[in-house]
């Protein structure tokens, strides 16, 4: 598995922080010690996820987080993402397990940094409800007591515009619901979720907090007026709409008319001064006028009657999930957000980027990742303050609807044995970070 040679990537700022990120569900396992989530009911229904599996035992890491901490610290990461269960910690004796790892974490000097909601919501409970916002918050007052005397970074939620998106207005993922606009109070209680956690976190002495919203440029697919028209409409819904209440305190173009309940009071809330903004950045989006039924981000069908359509980015590769490969495109976010939100933006931090290829010479993974790192070099030379960069994903993990049929990981995972085999992308990583500390 031989690397190609490559420049060295341009040195980042002192104190910049290096990480991988996972998520709790789709790693860890050992599902018979926590209590359901929804992705449970949702992976129990027929042809719901693409090679029909689960996340049961996924890559068994509640039982081999000692093996995986020994490979993140062979890769010499700063800090580890990782997420925490709110299934498990209210199954009995389930915080012990992250006792447990985030012990193994500080001795093995890695910084643990875990987001407190990454999709797995406990069966009976509802976005659509205003009152899981309040439990969400009691579930982070919970885990704040019996880590924060070792934590001292957190994120509140992960990408709340896919979960409204993909499991509320679509129904590809968990919970299966096809409600198309009428998921928007998903939205504004995941949004207030988020503004209750960090009054939460602060109350418990946390200094230190942000969120991990997704975030992409969205390019109208021609010059005509309804191609302009139908971008504008998806960048308002899939950055704006989860990026102005936290940084603007107002929702944009009038969204806060559709949201439930005292809408400028839970504003109020909504954006409660973060310490740092987390994006998650994939690709660009080329969007244009509706077009009928067709595949889009992802190989998700989108439904006739949404008032765009997705189209393809021409003359740029692809992954093996089929996304765009444009580096230029966090460049171009990153310095828009920078230009849009002025000293509105708190530090940013890149807290998810990465794609999905075959095999462990993975070649394709690492120029995806070196041309990533140069392009978010550029919006800090163009003086945009980043602070970290975390790769998606230590592992090949339970990839939602699509199984394990995409692989994320620096690491392969066999679904069958466990067996943990580091690929060229590791090393290459590990190498690019022992470069960066020269």
């Amino acid at each position: 598995m031989a690397t190609e040679a490559r420049d060295p990537i341009p040195p980042f700022p002192a104190g910049f922080l290096w990480g991988v990120s996972t998520s709790a569900h789709q790693i860890e396992g050992a599902a018979d010690l926590r209590t359901p989530s929804v992705w449970d009911t949702f992976t129990a229904g027929p042809g719901r996820v693409k090679d029909g599996s689960t996340a049961a035992v996924a890559c068994d890491h509640y039982h081999r987080y000692r093996e995986d901490v020994a490979l993140l610290a062979g890769l010499g990461v700063d800090a580890y993402r990782f997420s925490v269960s709110w299934p498990r910690v209210l199954a009995d004796g389930g915080l012990g397990f992250y006792d447990r790892l985030v012990d193994e974490l500080c001795a093995a000097g890695i910084r643990p940094v875990p987001t407190l909601f990454h999709w797995d919501l406990p069966a009976g409970l509802d976005w659509l409800e205003r009152d899981t916002a309040a439990r969400f918050a009691e579930h982070v007052s919970v885990v704040a007591g019996r880590l924060g005397d070792r934590v001292d970074k957190w994120i509140t939620l992960n990408e709340p515009a896919e979960h409204t998106l993909l499991g509320h207005a679509l129904g590809v993922h968990a919970p299966g619901r096809q409600l198309l606009f009428d998921a928007l109070p998903v939205a504004h209680h995941q949004l207030l979720a988020h503004g209750l956690a960090v009054r939460a976190l602060r109350a418990a002495g946390a200094a230190d907090i942000g969120i991990a919203n997704s975030h992409g440029p969205t390019w109208p697919a021609s010059k005509e007026q309804a191609d302009v028209e139908a971008a504008d409409l998806y960048d308002l819904l899939l950055n704006r709409l989860f990026a102005d209440p936290l940084l603007l305190g107002a929702y944009p173009d009038g969204l806060g008319e559709l949201m439930p309940g005292d809408v400028p009071a839970d504003l109020k809330i909504i954006s409660e001064p973060l310490d740092w903004y987390g994006v998650n950045y994939y690709a660009p989006a080329r969007v244009g006028a509706p077009q009928g039924t067709e595949t889009s981000f992802g190989g998700v069908r989108m439904p006739a009657e949404l008032p765009f359509s997705l189209r393809e980015i021409e003359g740029v590769p692809t992954t093996a999930f089929g996304w765009p490969v444009v580096p230029e495109g966090l460049t171009e976010l990153l310095t828009g957000f920078h230009d849009r939100y002025g000293d509105r933006l708190p530090p940013v931090v890149v807290t998810e980027n990465g794609c999905s290829y075959d095999g462990l010479d993975d070649q394709a993974r690492i120029t995806y990742l070196d041309g990533h790192l140069r392009a978010l070099h550029r919006a800090v030379e163009a003086g945009v303050d980043v602070r970290g960069y975390f790769v998606w994903s230590l592992l090949d993990n339970f990839e939602w609807a699509e199984g394990y049929t995409q692989r994320f990981g620096l690491v392969h995972v066999d679904p069958e044995t466990q067996e943990r085999t580091p690929k060229a992308s590791y090393t290459w990583f590990a190498d690019m970070l022992g470069q960066q500390r020269l």
